[in-house]
């Protein structure tokens, strides 16, 4: 046991690693584009790549167990301790500049979407997920990255009747130099290579704890994975909390983006890479643990979504989701006597 403990350590360490790298250079090649479109798209994919790489690897060996709780529980601990603790550092004397609440009235679509594809995810999951179920997922995000950019389109145009010495003041770190991007770059990349060594062995010493430990891969999956493949969305969502409330939007549109990209194409990925080594008619079947873990996420990200729809979010918002996650991680090992 002791073995498998140090290397599930091991492995985790470096995870988190690769995860800092990719998030720092994944910071700063979105200095190109800035505000919602960057934290649905660039940072929401750049900061999934962790669990991507989880659930390839444990969707070749056949561990559904692994590859769909990895997904599951990064949306338990995102919607709810990350939320919660973006909000407790932008709403505190944690932020350079303290604000009193976060305004989320302009994710109206991120809220919706991610209603959508949580309940969609659940509901199709009631006799597995085949072939169909990936095309379906891979549609939904589709959609979603659809009007993702249409928005970041109308913002533009809007942005053009402003003046450009505006613009300058306002974002003179716009203009970045080669060697900046080089670097940013050269950091995206060797965070992405880093994830995808880890991600195989990291897989392969879980399921080798919970064997010894006599615990549910799955919930392990939900409980520990998360804590690594979450570690580029949670520095970025910290630093960019610390720095004023435009920093925050853009944490939380990370959060929404990240969270319907895991509901949708991290999905179909799983799907796919189970397609590509067991065969076309490959199936993730349904089960119990597995059907208990996909409805509880789906009812605690609809709460955690309750206090979005009144359009600010402040310091008690932040206590409410952190008592939320601990109800949901002490559900975890409820659910196997139930």
């Amino acid at each position: 046991m002791t073995a498998n403990v140090l290397l599930l350590l091991g492995w985790l360490g470096e995870l988190i690693f690769a995860s800092w790298l990719l998030s720092d250079g994944a910071e700063h090649l979105a200095e190109r584009w800035g505000g919602r479109f960057v934290g649905r798209t660039l940072l929401s994919v750049a900061t999934t790549l962790p669990e991507i790489g989880i659930v390839v690897a444990a969707s070749k060996d056949g561990s559904y167990g692994t590859a769909l709780g990895s997904a599951l529980g990064s949306n338990l601990f995102m919607m709810t301790f990350g939320l919660a603790i973006m909000l407790i550092i932008a709403t505190t004397r944690l932020s350079k500049a303290p604000q009193k609440f976060i305004d989320v009235k302009e994710f109206g679509l991120d809220k919706i979407f991610l209603i959508i594809t949580a309940v969609a995810g659940a509901v199709m999951f009631i006799d597995g997920y085949n072939f169909m179920d990936g095309l379906v997922f891979v549609g939904l995000f589709a959609i979603y990255m659809g009007f993702a950019f249409s928005e970041m389109r109308k913002e533009k145009k809007a942005m053009k009747v402003v003046p450009f010495k505006v613009h300058l003041h306002e974002n003179p770190s716009q203009i970045k130099s080669k060697k900046h991007f080089t670097r940013a770059m050269f950091l995206f990349i060797a965070g992405t290579v880093g994830i995808f060594i880890g991600a195989e062995p990291f897989v392969h010493s879980l399921e080798g704890v919970s064997v010894d430990m006599g615990i549910s891969v799955v919930i392990l999956a939900v409980i520990v994975s998360p804590i690594a493949g979450e570690m580029p969305e949670k520095i970025s969502m910290i630093l960019l909390a610390r720095k004023s409330a435009n920093g925050a939007s853009i944490a939380v549109a990370n959060v929404l983006g990240s969270k319907i990209l895991n509901n949708t194409l991290l999905l179909a990925i799983a799907i796919f890479a189970t397609m590509s080594y067991k065969g076309f008619t490959a199936k993730i079947p349904n089960t119990a643990m597995l059907e208990n873990q996909m409805i509880l996420v789906t009812i605690i990200t609809i709460i955690a979504l309750i206090p979005m729809f009144r359009n600010k979010m402040g310091l008690k918002s932040g206590i409410m989701l952190l008592i939320l996650y601990v109800v949901g991680i002490g559900m975890q090992f409820v659910l196997p006597s139930l």
